[in-house]
């Protein structure tokens, strides 16, 4: 007996489709269509090739920006990642603190992006803002606007403040997974809290925390609104990440062709780094079982 196929399936697959071509897709083209080419106004093409790749990875600015990118994002993944895990532990499994607990992590993921900038920029004002009147006011030289340390903290500080919530939350989830009969037996075998967490809590974890390091990771290292509100990539380039380089070239000095060849390039990048930590992860979670 033949099998029979419906099609009448992509009827609904090709609205999904449709969607994707014309806000990715499209997109994606036209960038790679400017990247091979120049322009000089009034709608004029000329073919370069590969001309502005070779310029942006022959550029120390690209390099310096790429290796701000990299250092940001692996601070944030120490900082964050250790800090969620802690806080989940701490959390309550029942009771009232539970919604409790949950709404306050889940707070500062509701603010957006550029609200979170401007409130760390007013906060970190010598003159009005909490935190550098308060800093200077205890005798401690802290100017986010003029010395480039202050305003590596401050960008650290408020990416740990915005974003540990997701790490706590995914964590948190895996935790209440765990069923209460592996904490009992831990308990007759008379194990300690660190062995609790190494045995059974920790593996019962990998899995979301997978979710969590490839999703801050790859924020992170896209990140644009938040330093760019609160520093403009500055004091000098010191805060200048390839997101805000990127646009600065594209509309700060309309440089189209450079600019499709480096969001390339950073895409790329992006593309890339999270398919080797999905693969060291996966591979390694998979020689643990």
């Amino acid at each position: 007996m033949e099998k029979t196929w419906n099609n009448r399936a992509w009827f609904m697959v090709i609205p999904v489709l449709l969607l994707v071509a014309f806000s990715a897709v499209i997109p994606l083209l036209t960038v790679v269509n400017y990247s091979v080419q120049d322009t000089f106004g009034n709608n004029e093409f000329f073919w370069a090739g590969t001309d502005w790749f070779t310029e942006i990875l022959s550029s120390d600015r690209f390099w310096n920006a790429l290796a701000r990118n990299l250092i940001f994002s692996m601070i944030i993944l120490a900082i964050e990642v250790p800090l969620g895990i802690l806080i989940a532990l701490n959390m309550p499994k029942k009771g009232l603190g539970v919604p409790v607990c949950l709404v306050l992590m889940a707070l500062p993921l509701l603010i957006p992006w550029n609200v979170v900038g401007t409130i760390w920029q007013v906060f970190g004002r010598v003159d009005i803002g909490l935190l550098g009147y308060t800093l200077n006011a205890m005798g401690v030289d802290y100017n986010l606007t003029q010395d480039p340390v202050d305003a590596w903290i401050t960008v650290i500080a408020m990416d740990v403040w915005h974003w540990t919530s997701l790490v706590v939350l995914l964590c948190y989830a895996g935790l209440v997974s765990i069923p209460d009969a592996y904490y009992q037996a831990a308990k007759i075998d008379g194990a300690s809290r660190l062995s609790v967490f190494r045995y059974i809590q920790l593996p019962k974890m990998k899995r979301v925390l997978l979710i969590a390091v490839l999703l801050r990771f790859m924020d992170s290292f896209m990140i644009y609104t938040e330093p760019f509100v609160v520093t403009g990539g500055g004091p000098g380039n010191s805060t200048t990440f390839l997101s805000i380089d990127l646009v600065k070239m594209a509309v700060g000095q309309f440089d189209l062709g450079p600019a499709a060849a480096m969001s390339i390039i950073y895409f790329l990048i992006i593309l890339l780094m999270s398919w080797v930590f999905y693969t060291v992860m996966t591979v390694s979670d998979a020689k643990s079982q």
